[in-house]
């Protein structure tokens, strides 16, 4: 009788040494049965525990000297691209090719969307001098080897506001790591908890910086459920946190917590480049659909001052287009839902809302078939543009999981009063007066002035929040010679 090969076990990380954990969850492809693996998972006492004295990892991370984190960085990079890493004790290490299938097959992202997130989070790596350059404000890396020096000829001093840094991570994209990793390049220690989709991304991330020579006790990597998350949050000093709008309201107003949520981001057409809307479409269609939709940067919205009805129809034309392939097309852009219920939910919200007059699913006129479906047992949902009548109508500032975006006309007097929170508006106009109304907006946290697509990003400026900020105080210093 032959013996059924083990699945593969992927232990928790307390302080970078792997504790095999006897409460264990499937990690299943989407749309199949059978489990690709299991991953244990950590409970709050086991987290409380292990909060408690993270000096040993502070200091391991504080004794190595700016310049050597980021030789660490450069060669961690190189690894995280191209090399093969450990993610389990008794199984092989994953190859480069490995993470991809398996992160594909259990997310939902085609084989092309991983590929560009992996290089999205190589370009951090390989560039994290420029980026905290970007987020000290040129402050020299050396200040924080230290803890005083100058900036612009004044003293200065700081110190971390915390022992560690908490990251409750999505499933939805693996490009969202790019964004706690420079934690490890300002010696701050990060606690993980991974998506119930995507622990690769992470677990790849931490093993790669292990490998160059990071202190492995600077990783704490929790897969856990709300509970355990909550714990984080809670235990450590400072906390990023993504979720949907119920998940991030209740700690909106907690300072220790950094909430990212819907971004309701948007592409701006004032009123002088809303006559030439069509030199434009390229821009809207790349803020749309880049990354299968699935980013706080895709435009959910286009606010143009005039010509609604054509570019909606110009932007349905061109995405219907769009159909779902298998994952490892090379032409696949659209992601499958790794939760088919949620398809069935998105889908349902939005044939509500069009029940509610002033909305037209331009997108309808040109698809040949229905908006979600199944392609070789994963479930998909198409593009959809919506043309709404105002900003009034309940799909006309909605984000979803997938490229949706409402067109919507309004004057141009009227839109910053109307446009509501925006993580990125990029706003089309050669208008001086009114760009200097958009650079005075409170609403809008990441401006682009001119033809830049909404999920075109800078590492060295972030989008939403600044880490560095988050991580460190500054003090005033005075030292005799």
């Amino acid at each position: 009788m032959t013996t059924a090969t083990p699945l593969p076990r992927i232990p928790v990380l307390r302080k970078g040494q792997p504790y095999e954990s006897l409460d264990r969850n499937d990690l299943s492809a989407v749309g199949m049965e059978e489990p690709l693996g299991q991953i244990g998972q950590a409970n709050t006492g086991m987290i409380r525990r292990d909060l408690l004295d993270l000096s040993n990892a502070r200091d391991r991370l504080r004794d190595i000297p700016m310049s050597g984190l980021f030789d660490i960085f450069h060669k961690a990079g190189r690894i995280f691209l191209e090399e093969e890493v450990p993610i389990s004790e008794e199984g092989p290490p994953q190859s480069r090719g490995d993470y991809i299938e398996t992160l594909s097959a259990t997310s939902g992202l085609p084989h092309k969307l991983v590929r560009q997130n992996m290089e999205k989070i190589h370009h951090v790596f390989t560039h994290i001098e420029e980026i905290i350059k970007g987020l000290t404000r040129g402050l020299d890396p050396a200040v924080l080897d230290r803890g005083f020096g100058e900036q612009a000829g004044v003293a200065v001093g700081y110190y971390p506001t915390t022992d560690c840094l908490g990251v409750i991570l999505p499933s939805n994209s693996p490009g969202v790591n790019s964004i706690w990793l420079p934690a490890v390049a300002l010696k701050v220690p990060v606690i993980l908890k991974p998506g119930s989709e995507e622990p690769w991304t992470p677990l790849r991330i931490i093993q790669s910086l292990i490998m160059a020579g990071c202190p492995a006790e600077a990783f704490c990597f929790y897969p856990t459920d709300h509970e355990g998350a909550a714990t984080i949050l809670q235990s450590c000093g400072r906390a990023i946190l993504f979720g949907d709008e119920n998940t991030i309201h209740q700690y909106a107003g907690n300072p220790n917590v950094q909430v990212h949520g819907p971004g309701w981001s948007k592409v701006i057409l004032g009123a002088d480049e809303a006559e030439h809307w069509k030199d434009h479409l390229e821009v809207m269609v790349e803020s749309i659909l880049a990354n299968g939709g699935r980013s706080c940067i895709n435009a959910s919205a286009i606010v143009t001052a005039s010509h609604g009805e054509e570019i909606a129809e110009a932007l349905g034309d061109i995405l219907a287009r769009i159909e779902a392939k298998p994952p490892e097309d090379k032409e696949a852009c659209l992601a499958a839902f790794a939760n088919a219920g949620f398809a069935d939910y998105i889908d349902s919200e939005i044939e509500e809302g069009l029940k509610t007059e002033g909305a037209d699913d331009v997108t309808a006129r040109f698809r040949t078939g229905p908006r979600k479906v199944e392609v070789e047992g994963r479930t998909y949902l198409h593009p959809t543009i919506i043309h709404c009548a105002n900003l009034d109508h309940p799909l006309a500032n909605r984000e979803f999981l997938f490229p949706y975006a409402s067109v919507v006309e309004v004057p141009q007097e009227d839109m910053l009063d109307r446009i509501g929170p925006t993580l990125v508006a990029s706003a089309i106009t050669k208008d001086e007066a009114f760009k200097q109304e958009l650079l005075r907006s409170r609403l809008i946290q990441r401006l682009n002035l001119g033809p830049i697509p909404t999920s075109s990003i800078r590492w060295d400026q972030p989008h939403e929040g600044n880490l560095f900020e988050f991580l460190y105080q500054r003090r005033a210093i005075q030292h005799s010679n």
